[in-house]
């Protein structure tokens, strides 16, 4: 079943990812995650995926990093009835992942220390090693007009690192 759930070329690699070993992480995720690409069953999976991938207002799960990599690939799908759920969440998740400044007493109280929400780094390297699927994702025409804000695109470019210009 899980496999079959990871036939798109969005997903690949899905059926790779041993879900089991994730604390608190559903068994039903690549079901939930080929989900999103049926036009009926997509806008209902997509808060069920949400509640998943968050373990609060302002605090994304251990499952978030693992998932990250393919909802990247999802939201480059342009008939996908969800798309533009999937380019706010990921904004949302680029968000959440930013570095809390220690010294920011009401950023630690909102969103605790990073040295207790290790998911935080471990999505930001879920952005950096997908950064040219970000940014491909982003570039001008790919994204159809009013599917990402200004604030969304410039969020979701903070989370990748900086193009290497050539020496």
């Amino acid at each position: 079943m899980e496999q079959a759930a990871c036939d798109h070329p969005a997903l690949l690699g899905c059926a790779d990812v041993d879900w089991s070993r994730i604390p608190g992480c559903p068994d039903g995720v690549p079901v939930l995650l080929r989900s999103l690409l049926d036009e009926v069953a997509g806008p209902a999976v997509m808060p069920v995926l949400e509640n998943v991938l968050m373990n609060s207002v302002f605090h994304v799960s251990a499952v978030m990093p693992a998932v990250l990599p393919f909802l990247i690939r999802l939201a480059a799908v342009p008939d996908i009835a969800v798309r533009s759920g999937l380019v706010g969440f990921l904004a949302v998740a680029a968000e959440l992942s930013s570095p809390v400044d220690a010294d920011d007493e009401r950023q630690v109280l909102l969103f605790g220390k990073d040295s207790d929400h290790p998911e935080r780094e471990w999505c930001r390297a879920a952005f950096a090693a997908h950064a040219s699927a970000v940014r491909a994702l982003l570039e001008d025409g790919v994204l159809p007009d009013g599917l990402i804000s200004v604030d969304d695109r410039e969020c979701l470019l903070r989370a990748v690192p900086p193009r290497r210009r050539p020496s």
